[in-house]
């Protein structure tokens, strides 16, 4: 059965947005933690601000007032049957600025954080991995205090303004009466404790920047947008903290000849009209394997597509390579002389007669080896 979240604020079903908001705080002002410790209260404001936070959501509202329960599915086996209170603490902040939990000091010795870095590399160094050097600007371990951040033998102090809790607490009049709210504590930083006698050159961080030179293997197989991980080479933390990763992203070139489609090669070979009518071979300088020759077979058609097994680029992991697509662009001549005219038009006759003789001889035999009879054959054996 659905809860009756307008029970639970003591509203009518019709009730307007103002009117539930008014609702809700009266009854926070009784409820509250802060101002009454009562188990059963707490209980009941937990109650109020589920039935808040649902009312106040258009879309969950519309569900209850269908007859469905939007946190249904969020239903605990607890005694109060409520749970997920996901938005609890959103309602409370708009309501009173926020809650009095304490965090605790945050610590001084933090981990650094990751560093991206982005790398150009050309078509064939993808194919063939490379080792480069790299220059950044990043945050490394102070060579003075070695981390602690201290002068000499001096040592950190616990924190005066906030006790070493790393937080300061405020009380604030509110219409719940005095409210307690937390917040990082301005001296220290929310770490708990100061550095009276900080070190001279990284003024109590425990790093300083720096700028150096490190050695960056790319495997071979990468492409464009991949990354290489560095581990513990990124920014040394606050405090000498231990250092982040270094990733390495790799912005493949565009090449003047190969498209590259994952670990295949593709190319365009222009063959003029009559190579392609009687065969011919094409040298291309393949990325691994220097001077390859492409043989095309007489009477290839423009677009036609001819691949060479392993001869594109290797696998990341496997090391097996793809395969070499060459894509066909016969190239018809555009200025003819009397004499090519002259043989062109003989060709033509001569085709003309062919096609003639060889349409004579299919319509006597329909059940020969026509064009559709091939293709019957063909796909009759998949």
């Amino acid at each position: 059965m659905a809860r009756d979240y307008y029970g639970l604020l003591g509203v009518s079903k019709g009730a307007s947005e103002s009117e539930i908001k008014r609702a809700y705080r009266k009854l926070a002002r009784e409820l509250h933690p802060d101002v009454n410790p009562d188990e059963e209260a707490q209980a009941r404001f937990k109650e109020i601000s589920v039935a808040y936070e649902v009312l106040n959501d258009p879309e969950k509202r519309r569900i209850v007032d269908l007859g469905g329960d939007p946190l249904e599915s969020a239903a605990s086996a607890a005694g109060n049957g409520f749970s997920g209170f996901g938005g609890l603490g959103d309602v409370f902040e708009a309501f009173f600025g926020g809650g009095g939990a304490t965090r605790g000091p945050i610590g001084r010795v933090r981990p650094g954080s990751d560093s991206l870095l982005r790398m150009r590399l050309n078509l064939e160094e993808c194919a063939t991995g490379v080792t480069k050097q790299v220059t950044v600007d990043t945050a490394v371990l102070c060579d003075l205090c070695h981390g602690k951040g201290t002068h000499g033998n001096s040592s950190p102090a616990t924190c005066d303004t906030c006790g070493g809790r790393g937080e300061i607490q405020t009380v604030q009049r509110s219409l719940l009466g005095q409210v307690m709210t937390s917040r990082p504590c301005p001296v220290c930083g929310g770490v708990g404790e100061v550095i009276p006698d900080p070190c001279h050159r990284c003024g109590g961080d425990g790093r300083v920047r720096a700028r150096r030179e490190i050695s960056v293997k790319i495997p071979a197989g990468v492409g464009d947008g991949m990354r290489v991980r560095l581990a513990a080479q990124g920014e040394v933390g606050p405090g000498g903290g231990p250092a982040g990763d270094l990733y390495v992203e790799v912005h493949e070139q565009p090449h003047d000849t190969f498209v590259r489609d994952g670990d295949d090669l593709h190319c365009t070979i222009s063959v003029p009209m009559v190579d392609a009518a009687l065969g011919t071979s094409v040298s291309v300088d393949a990325i691994l394997d220097g001077p390859t020759e492409i043989a095309i077979p007489s009477g290839t058609q423009p677009g036609a597509v001819i691949s060479l097994r392993g001869h594109g680029m290797p696998h990341l992991r496997s090391g097996v390579r793809g395969d070499l697509h060459a894509h066909i662009d016969v190239v018809v001549p555009t200025r003819l002389d009397h004499e090519d005219i002259e043989l062109l038009t003989k060709l033509k006759d001569k085709r003309s007669r062919d096609t003639s003789e060889v349409r004579s001889t299919t319509s006597n035999h329909s059940g020969g080896g026509g064009l559709f009879s091939r293709l019957r054959e063909t796909f009759s054996g998949r």
